[in-house]
């Protein structure tokens, strides 16, 4: 590729950046997304199968408190009925970090032990995007033995 065509060609992708917005307008008041309490998504009222679900993922966003799918043209709301993600199985690695995989086959890397909020009846952590996430009763018992009892 020569200079000139490189050139024009990071040109074309500067004026094609600056056309997506940083804060995109909100595509509608009500919300067509819907996240469970068990993790299931809806879309419409429908069940939503699980390779959308991942990547949807992907583009949700937690803005104070409230859940929306954000790309660079639009965003839409989406009902989340606890935490948007339940997370079904964690490996701690050497340095005390955490990697965790969603029910929706997503993966997250949590820093430390003391980003998990731990009650009674749930323990809940924080992801990417501030998408929050809560254990599922398998790996909430399991965290309780290995890191609490």
């Amino acid at each position: 590729m020569t200079e000139v065509k490189m050139a024009v060609d990071r040109t074309n992708v500067k004026q094609a950046l600056a056309t997506l917005r940083q804060d995109p307008p909100l595509c509608a008041d009500s919300a067509i997304f819907e996240i469970k309490n068990n993790g299931d998504w809806l879309y419409q009222g429908g069940a939503l199968p699980i390779k959308f679900c991942t990547l949807f993922a992907s583009i949700l966003n937690r803005i104070e408190g409230e859940y929306y799918l954000i790309t660079p043209v639009e965003k839409l709301k989406v009902v989340v009925a606890s935490e948007a993600l339940v997370i079904i199985d964690y490996n701690v690695d050497a340095k005390g970090g955490f990697t965790v995989k969603s029910s929706i086959n997503t993966h997250h890397y949590i820093e430390s032990f003391s980003l998990f909020t731990v009650t009674e009846a749930n323990i809940n952590v924080m992801t990417d995007r501030g998408v929050m996430a809560k254990l599922n009763r398998a790996c909430f018992y399991r965290f309780i033995n290995e890191f609490i009892a």
